[in-house]
């Protein structure tokens, strides 16, 4: 967890590319939302694992995202219940049911379908707040921060300076 978060770090301030950051940060989102016990969860995730992101961003932002997903289940499954009654859909529904290994991604849970249509419709959201905060950070913080006092007797900790060695590769 350290090690993700110094790496985080450095790449908030490196020349990586704020996409990278950005699509991590959606991505984490959207994998931290839905619920881990089923074939579709685990299909995203080595599908985003070909992506090119930033991979410390993804890890700690699906964590975040996990600890907060209790608090929006109750939403997910309202969607997911709207969705999954749609007159117009169900014979589509009963058409994937009946493809082999499609049920193991439990995409007729209410949970799960909200969690997934909700996280794709705030995916471009989240890129572009992502995006915005790497651009904030990079221009006005970074630098300020770098140059504190407070910075420089952070340095002094042990544990600070462990995580800083970790983010240069030391």
């Amino acid at each position: 967890m350290l090690q993700a978060l110094s790496k985080l770090l450095s790449a908030l301030s490196s020349n990586r590319a704020p996409g990278e950051i950005a699509h991590a940060f959606a991505c984490g989102m959207l994998l931290g939302f839905m619920p881990k016990t089923n074939l579709l969860w685990y299909i995203l995730f080595v599908l985003i694992f070909f992506l090119r992101i930033q991979r410390a961003t993804l890890t700690l932002t699906l964590l975040v995202a996990a600890l907060l997903t209790p608090l929006l289940d109750p939403y997910f499954d309202s969607v997911g219940y709207w969705v999954l009654t749609q007159e117009s859909l169900i014979p589509t529904y009963i058409k994937l049911l009946n493809i082999p290994f499609v049920a193991f991604t439990k995409f007729n849970n209410t949970v799960v379908m909200g969690s997934l249509i909700c996280s794709l419709c705030a995916y471009i959201p989240f890129y572009a707040i992502a995006r915005l905060l790497v651009f904030l950070w990079r221009k006005y913080l970074a630098d300020g921060i770098r140059k504190s006092k407070l910075a420089n007797i952070m340095r002094q900790i042990p544990l600070i300076q462990k995580l800083i060695s970790m983010a240069q590769g030391n």
